[in-house]
This record gives structure tokens, sequence and C-alpha cells, in this order.
């Protein structure tokens, strides 16, 4: 059944209003899945801070280019949704996750980040960056590495001497 015309402007100015303070929004592809599925899949974006919206491609298009992104949009082919979120991370760092159970149902189709279109590749790279706490855990090991096996040098060259 068409979509009527009031219908298609209210659905667009939704799309808008919601994409107004996003930082990054990922094109999601999904295919045959289940509903409860899709639940859990809001869930997990919700609990992140990251809307999902499913929408028609025209009316989405029509959303991106009032943004004015710079760059060239991916190819959107089959249903596509968006998640989207504040955080620059996290909508495709979720999409990922829940990517990785769910292989045959749902796919990283593409994304803006910071402003840019970006292809499903660079897409995929930013989801697999880690969350922002464990990337201080990493910088904290690093910075703490070089003390650590120097005390056990000196460790071991006190046992030398006794």
């Amino acid at each position: 059944m068409a979509i009527t015309l009031t219908k298609k402007k209210e659905i667009l100015s939704k799309l808008e209003q919601s994409l107004s303070g996003a930082q990054s929004i990922v094109f999601v592809h999904f295919k045959k899945l289940p509903m409860a599925e899709t639940i859990a899949l809001r869930k997990q974006l919700r609990d992140q801070s990251v809307g999902y919206v499913v929408a028609k491609k025209t009316l989405m298009k029509r959303a991106l280019e009032a943004k004015g992104f710079s760059g060239q949009m991916p190819e959107l082919t089959g249903e596509v949704a968006l998640a989207y979120g504040a955080d620059l991370l996290a909508p495709a760092r979720e999409v990922f996750m829940f990517q990785k159970t769910h292989k045959d149902n749902i796919a990283i189709l593409g994304g803006v980040f910071d402003g840019k279109f970006q292809t499903q590749a660079e897409m995929l790279s930013i989801a697999t960056i880690p969350p922002l706490q464990d990337l201080r855990g990493m910088f904290a090991n690093i910075i703490n590495s070089p003390l650590a096996r120097f005390a056990v040098v000196l460790n071991e060259y006190a046992k030398t001497k006794n």
C-alpha cells in the first residue's frame, strides 16, 4: 500500500529531527531478521544511546541530503535502516557486535562519520575501534610496561648480588 504525501512528510520530518544531533550514522542492511532479534538489536542499541529507524530509502536519502554531508553516498540495496547516535563510535560498534552473531541477517553498508559519507570498509574499520575505556587501559599499559620491565630487571640484579 502506498504512503500518502502527508505521511511521507511526517516521516521525513521525524527522520530529520532524529538525525539532527547525530555525529555518526550507520546504514544497516537487514534481511529476514526475526522480530525477536530485531527487538534485541533495538534494545542493545538503546542501551548505548543509539537510535534505530527504518524508513523508505528515498525518504532517507532526502533527509541525508538535507543534512549536507560531504562525499559520495554509498549505494543502499535491499532493506535498509539507520543506526545513529551522538557518540562517533557507538552506532558502528554496536551494529558490528550484533552482526557477529547474525551474519546472514544483518550487515553494515556504509555510513556517515564526522560529517562525511563512508564506505562499507571504512565503517567496518571504525566499528572495530575499541571503546574509550579499553583504549585508556591500553594506553596505561603501554606507559607502565617499561617501568614494570625495569623493576623486574632490578629485582633480578638484586638477587644476583645477594
